[in-house]
């Protein structure tokens, strides 16, 4: 069976080159909207921390209709940290749109996705963006995807894959770029025409691969997935198999059924080949699972998500603010938390530690984790994290580490301080290309190199540089790299700071607090610039003598305190610091609070 009233469509792309914006413009040519409707711009990032930051983290199902055909689109993360879930919702579609900047052209990111879609065999249409942009290179865009395909061994008809010139923004596509269009019926009419539409055997038994996973709480969890083969009623009973054994067999029921319609789910009975449906009804279903048929339990081969990179220990928070500040600050409500999180994000792995407090959880990156930081702290969490580390490998009895891509646009005098800070850090140049006023390096970098580098980066361009990194491979390790070359001023004594104390420890280096600032011993209320630590105490206050009064000489001026956010709190931790996390506050604070204790500890690990 041939379902020709149904198209299964991904869109790809590096971060910021305009996919959910003309995802967005697909949606209202599409008539998912009234005409009078009042809509938001990228509808389609619905999630808080999406909208702030303006990119995507979670993949989401949308459809519109056109010409009597369904098209199901999946807009996808473009950052390299949400990956996975642009690896495992490539299995639910059979053509990919591939969206690229017509200034920036093809990036890492773009890179990283577009190498699964050819591994899965996907047909491809190239969408050039931003071409209303002044400063559009359209022609050398256009070559340099073509190499791009070459360079990732596409196949004779990917290397002919068909180019629509868009206006994400606009929403207008054309096939001749030096003649502007006026809607995205030439997008619509390529998708319809060029992707195969999804076919399998209705009369076989039921199979279904979850490629997605969504809770609710009325429902509990519902799965999300393609029915690749036979039919699916709502109400009928089912096997749930694993491709690679992970759970045994097991019984369950699919209760409640839907197909998504624009951004809304409609309930419905019975869904065909081809379909992309949500199913309520069986708890612990979980990504890669197959839904079957009773009598026929088959598993199919679910795509392998690479593999995390990064590693950061979670912890209960035993700061002296303890509890002050969280809804949820126990062991067994984290617990729950991170591994509820591990069934939705198949990138991301939680284990327990030998300390029941503790417990080691691994990511693709600082960003990938520090979105889970930030989004259990906005729940009400409260907890300690470390440092982020990288997972290293051993391969014949030598260390291998992870390795980044790295590219690099800073104008043209810049480059001299950028090169100097990547030899720093382990640095390989591989490619340089001049770009007018500004030049694009391509590095390979150990990933470790890479923390704490982005502010020293934006500080070294004067905020003119852009910096875009994916995993590229593991390799032989490179040495050691420095973590920080800054020392912390460390509170001498739990208190509340004062004026008087923070204008004599600002002498020292760069305050994180303000007057009034609640702190313990062991906090990190600042940073200097050698590299090692100062107790400092905030909570001094100025006394009266019989000489003068505690207010008789001139006002004290402060510094603007630097204040951090969660990503430049990650990057400056010491490998003896945490980070102390709760709904109200970033506390950064020592291991070990007390000063004696932590001289004592510092003296053992040098012996």
């Amino acid at each position: 069976m041939v379902r020709h009233d149904i198209r299964n469509v991904a869109i790809i792309a590096h971060v910021d080159h305009g996919k959910t914006t003309l995802v967005d413009q697909m949606l209202k040519q599409g008539g998912m909207f009234r005409s009078n409707q009042q809509i938001n711009d990228r509808v389609m990032d619905s999630n808080d921390l999406e909208r702030e930051r303006g990119i995507t983290i979670l993949a989401k199902n949308t459809s519109i209709h056109y010409k009597d055909i369904k098209i199901n689109i999946i807009d996808t993360p473009g950052h390299a940290d949400f990956g996975g879930e642009v690896e495992r919702v490539l299995k639910m579609v059979n053509g990919v749109l591939v969206l690229v900047d017509a200034i920036e052209g093809p990036m890492p990111q773009t890179r990283f996705v577009l190498q699964k879609a050819l591994e899965l065999g996907h047909k491809l249409i190239i969408v050039v963006n931003k071409i209303d942009r002044a400063d559009s290179l359209l022609e050398k865009t256009s070559y340099d995807i073509f190499e791009l395909l070459v360079d990732l061994n596409a196949s004779e008809e990917q290397l002919d894959s068909p180019i629509i010139y868009c206006s994400g923004r606009e929403g207008t596509a054309t096939m001749d770029y030096k003649n502007k269009g006026k809607d995205l019926v030439p997008l619509f009419e390529k998708i319809i025409n060029f992707f195969d539409p999804p076919e399998g055997d209705e009369t076989a038994p039921l199979q279904l691969l979850v490629s997605a996973i969504d809770y609710n709480d009325f429902v509990g969890r519902i799965g999300i997935g393609r029915i690749e083969r036979g039919s699916a009623t709502a109400g009928s009973d089912v096997i749930v198999t694993d491709y690679h054994n992970i759970t045994p067999p097991y019984r369950g029921k699919l209760v409640n059924m839907y197909q998504i319609e624009g951004l809304k789910r409609i309930p419905i009975e019975k869904a065909d080949v081809g379909d992309i449906i949500c199913f309520s009804g069986i708890e612990n279903i979980t990504i890669g699972q197959t839904v079957c048929a009773v009598d026929t339990p088959e598993p199919l081969p679910f795509v392998k998500i690479s593999e995390p990179t990064i590693e950061m220990t979670f912890s209960v928070n035993d700061s002296p603010f303890a509890g002050k500040e969280g809804k949820f600050i126990t062991t067994r409500h984290l617990k729950e938390r991170l591994f509820k999180e591990m069934l939705k994000d198949v990138s991301l792995r939680v284990e327990n530690t030998s300390n029941a407090d503790t417990f080691k959880v691994f990511g693709r990156g600082e960003m990938h984790i520090s979105i889970l930081i930030e989004t259990m702290r906005r729940e009400g969490y409260e907890f300690a994290v470390s440092p982020p580390k990288v997972i290293y490998k051993t391969i014949d009895g030598k260390i291998y580490e992870p390795i980044d891509k790295l590219i690099i646009d800073v104008p043209q005098n810049h480059t001299g301080t950028v090169m100097e800070k990547m030899g720093q850090r382990k640095g390989e140049l591989t490619h340089m290309n001049p770009m007018g006023s500004r030049i694009r390096m391509e590095f390979t970098i150990p990933s470790r190199g890479l923390f704490g580098y982005k502010n020293e980066f934006l500080t070294d361009t004067k905020g003119e540089g852009v910096m875009n990194s994916v995993f590229l491979q593991y390799e032989q390790y490179r040495g050691a790299i420095p973590r920080r070359q800054t020392g912390s001023l460390v509170a001498y004594e739990t208190g509340e700071a004062v004026t008087y104390g923070l204008y004599n420890a600002q002498e020292r280096g760069v305050l994180f607090i303000t007057p009034g600032t609640k702190v313990y011993e062991g906090m990190v209320v600042g940073y200097q610039p050698k590299a090692e630590d100062i107790r400092v105490n905030v909570c001094k206050k100025k006394h009266i003598t019989n000489m003068r009064s505690s207010s008789s000489d001139e006002a004290l001026r402060l510094q603007t305190p630097r204040v951090f956010s969660m990503e430049e709190c990650l990057e400056f931790i010491g490998d003896d610091e945490r980070l102390e996390v709760t709904p109200k506050s970033l506390r950064i604070r020592k291991n070990i609070l007390d000063f004696n204790s932590r001289q004592k500890a510092a003296y053992r690990a040098k012996e």
